[in-house]
């Protein structure tokens, strides 16, 4: 038998050490959409596939980003995943105060009324099924309704295109 290590006699990480090491963790790059009274959205790596059957994704959400209040009363969300020549696209939606949807950002009125992004890898609109509380985030849960990652109707991904990345505090590509 295993003794379970006493973890009241452990100190808490750092903010600064859990930065420091996710900076080694290379992740995807997503942009998650929705609509209220205006489209609002934001860059997430926390992206996740949580489950194929029923198909659900997860991602993160700070509740003092400016895209909370519109996805804490959103019924939809858009999942758009970027492709390594949309750095800038990416680092808009990361910039708070920005207008994200102005020009040069191309978009359209999807499903469900959520924003979709012109130009990505692929994209979803998912219908948020939990928003779990986590510290001062919060974890969404979506299950996936409509796909069309190709934007030409495809239900299945053209697999063209290379994802964008963010490791080390940029944005970065794949290298072979």
């Amino acid at each position: 038998m295993t003794a379970t290590p006493d973890l009241g006699t452990h100190r808490l990480a750092s903010a600064d050490l859990l930065r420091s090491v996710f900076r080694q963790h290379a992740a995807g790059v997503a942009v998650i959409t929705a609509r209220g009274d205006r489209p609002v959205g934001f860059t997430a790596t926390s992206l996740n596939s949580v489950a194929a059957e029923p198909p659900l994704v997860s991602f993160g959400i700070g509740v003092s980003s400016s895209s909370w209040p519109v996805l804490a009363e959103s019924a939809y969300v858009g999942v758009h995943i970027l492709g390594e020549h949309q750095a800038e696209l990416a680092a808009r939606f990361a910039r708070s105060g920005a207008d994200r949807f102005a020009p040069p950002t191309a978009w359209r009125t999807g499903p469900e009324g959520v924003p979709l992004l012109d130009g990505v890898l692929a994209w979803l609109v998912c219908r948020v099924v939990a928003r779990v509380p986590a510290a001062d985030h919060r974890l969404v849960v979506a299950q996936a309704v409509v796909g069309d990652p190709s934007g030409a109707g495809r239900p299945e991904p053209s697999g063209a295109g290379r994802p964008l990345l963010y490791h080390q505090g940029r944005f970065n590509a794949l290298r072979d």
